[in-house]
């Protein structure tokens, strides 16, 4: 191989991420919920939650150059893209992507498990981080210097299991007073927790989080590419 060629190649494997799907569907969660959004689903995660709905996105997975993808986010022409996983930031070139996408004109949110280092990230992405909760089974994954990195405009989500995750998600929230740096989401693992057994708990405690449930599921159910 020629060192032209190597350059070539070196340039072209810094270009290109791998993905399990690009579709086109409703938002189901975080604040722009309900809005028609594109979702590039990287391949990839480092964790094995409980209540994974995204299992079919650990392997597998076709190379996309950058070009690839904006291409193909732009024609569904849309206003919102949301990248996500799997884990996306398990693939060192999504932070390269979020960037190409914030300058392609898109409003650019990240959904990331929040295991992996959110720092150096442009700052035009829209953070929603996860904090694995016990039930999860990951929580000992939680990198919890990322909460100091987040932005105002960034969102902070607990999926919660059983009463246990809520008080445990309370305290935390306590703990680094986390209404008071984001928008914070407590949502319902299913079909461990009932939708409104949580919605009664916030409203009886009087928390200031927003409850959310997935509102893609009630469409379309679990199929992939929704």
């Amino acid at each position: 191989m020629t060192e032209q060629n190597a350059t070539r190649d070196s340039l072209a494997a810094d270009e290109r991420l791998r993905i399990t799907e690009i579709f086109h569907s409703i938002q189901g969660e975080s604040r722009p919920s309900g809005c028609p959004t594109v979702f590039v689903r990287l391949t990839g995660c480092p964790l094995r939650c409980g209540y994974c709905d995204t299992e079919y996105a650990f392997h597998g997975g076709n190379w996309y150059t950058f070009d690839r993808i904006v291409e193909e986010v732009r024609s569904y022409e849309a206003r919102y893209v949301c990248v996500t996983g799997g884990e996306p930031l398990a693939q060192e070139n999504c932070r390269r992507l979020l960037t190409v996408l914030c300058d392609a004109g898109f409003k650019v949110s990240l959904e990331t498990s929040g295991a992996i280092d959110i720092s150096g990230l442009d700052e035009r992405v829209t953070v929603v981080m996860d904090l694995k909760t016990p039930g999860s089974g990951e929580e000992s994954r939680n990198l919890v210097d990322n909460i100091s990195l987040l932005k105002t405009g960034d969102q902070l989500k607990f999926v919660l299991c059983d009463r246990a995750d809520y008080e445990w998600a309370k305290s935390v929230c306590d703990k680094y007073s986390l209404t008071s740096i984001c928008s914070v989401l407590f949502s319902p693992g299913q079909p461990q927790l009932d939708a409104r057994e949580l919605a009664e708990w916030i409203l009886a405690d009087k928390l200031k989080v927003r409850f959310q449930v997935q509102l893609h599921k009630y469409l379309w159910g679990e199929a992939p590419g929704h």
